[in-house]
């Protein structure tokens, strides 16, 4: 029956809204927390988001068997070498940008130099003939160097991973990056200790703030002993990096010590570069499989 107060229309919207037609029941159950997507997006749940993105790549990690890496770092804007001659090709018909061009040319014996280093280092792990995947090569997922490297693991048929991080404006298409292994994260920080975490080897090659952040971050981590592990780091691109910084100056004022130059090693050589990191690794990180800091 139809209330006097009310039209046939208004009841059925009433119903419709509260579910009034079925007995005990009033309006829309609500969403368990867990399933709330405002409140997971909100500020109050900054502590959850951050805890995912520990545990989500964790499991995926133990999933694949992933024990530990060996990082590429270095700029996302290098090409390889057909691209930057291609590149080079149309700057000279437009009559613009020709310098730009050149450089990028020049610069793109990093990104074969980081592909080949990859290949060779992921076809070395792949002889271990261990059931764990040992020292897998993983980059920050996005183009230049990061690109090479997977690159380079990926034409020796080895798993890879890419830390990708949200930034505005960045378009990118890294296709080498191994899809289970391909993380996207928002915080800095965590993508920044997925490197540390699983890493025994790092190799920075030439690149910009992103780089350098990294380079200094994990200088001081090893010089402060807040990891204890044994980790080759090597700098690939002597010229570049004698330009860029002058550790030497660092050490003549005074604000490092001699000995912390020998955290690192500098190298133009694929071949040293080769066998530093692989000696390193069967010396310090072949019987310890696992991530430690």
């Amino acid at each position: 029956m139809v209330h006097p107060l009310f039209t046939m229309e208004d009841e059925n919207r009433i119903k419709a809204r509260f579910r009034l037609d079925k007995p005990g029941r009033r309006g829309r159950r609500q969403p368990k927390a867990y399933e709330d997507s405002r409140f997971l997006q909100s500020r109050d749940a900054r502590a959850l988001r951050i805890l995912a993105e520990y545990l989500e790549p964790l499991y995926r990690f133990e999933r694949h068997n992933v024990q530990d890496t060996i990082v590429f770092m270095g700029s996302a804007r290098l090409r390889s070498e057909e691209a930057a001659r291609t590149e080079l090709a149309e700057a000279e018909r437009a009559g613009e940008g020709i310098e730009l061009a050149q450089m990028a040319l020049r610069l793109s014996i990093y990104y074969e130099a980081a592909r080949e280093l990859a290949q060779r280092l992921t076809a070395w792990s792949k002889k271990l003939g261990r059931e764990e995947r040992r020292f897998v090569v993983c980059t920050g997922g996005g183009p230049g160097i990061m690109e090479a490297a997977n690159r380079g693991a990926y034409e020796a048929k080895g798993l890879n991973v890419g830390l990708t991080i949200s930034i505005p404006d960045e378009e990118f298409d890294n296709p080498y990056v191994s899809r289970e292994l391909h993380f996207y994260f928002h915080y800095f920080f965590m993508r920044k200790f997925w490197f540390v975490y699983l890493a025994k080897a790092v190799v920075l090659f030439p690149g910009g703030y992103g780089t350098l952040d990294e380079l200094f971050e994990i200088l001081t981590l090893v010089q402060t002993r807040k990891t204890r592990k044994r980790m080759p780091i090597v700098l690939f691109g002597s010229k570049y990096w004698d330009e860029v910084i002058n550790f030497d100056v660092l050490v003549r004022y005074g604000t490092i010590s001699s000995g912390d130059l020998d955290l690192f090693h500098r190298t133009d050589s694929l071949d040293e570069a080769y066998e530093i990191i692989t000696k390193g690794l069967t010396e310090h990180a072949l019987g310890s499989p696992g991530p430690v800091l």
